[in-house]
């Protein structure tokens, strides 16, 4: 069992940067990889960002690559989103999930993910 808190959400500016902090306790030793999700009223949750913690390899989604990168403090237990020049599409509640074990064959799907964090809100204003 994993268990992840994210935080470091609020409203900002459009242009402005924010940093998302995803905290993962419990049984983390066998952590494949911690991807950033994103879900705006009214829309699916969809894909933002990963990071392989074998080799720290990210991916990220067309919409924010540039601008967004992820990445991990091990000692701490940690992955970090860094989002900078924020725009009002990116207004959404964040959520990191963690992948168990090894790979899945859709890393982009929130389906394929078992342990989540309660997310963190991100408003920016236009």
């Amino acid at each position: 069992q994993v268990q992840l808190v994210e935080s470091g959400g609020g409203l900002v500016q459009a242009g402005s940067s924010l940093r998302l902090s995803c905290v993962a306790s419990g049984r983390t030793s066998r952590t494949y990889a911690v991807t950033w999700f994103r879900q705006a009223p009214g829309k699916e949750r969809e894909f933002v960002a990963t990071i392989r913690f074998s080799n720290d390899q990210t991916y990220y989604d067309d919409s924010v690559k540039g601008r967004f990168t992820a990445s991990r403090d091990s000692a701490k237990n940690t992955v970090y989103l860094q989002m900078d020049n924020l725009r009002p599409e990116d207004t959404a509640v964040y959520y990191c999930a963690a992948l168990v074990g090894g790979p899945v064959l859709n890393y982009r799907q929130p389906d394929s993910y078992d342990y989540w964090g309660q997310g963190t809100q991100v408003t920016v204003a236009s």
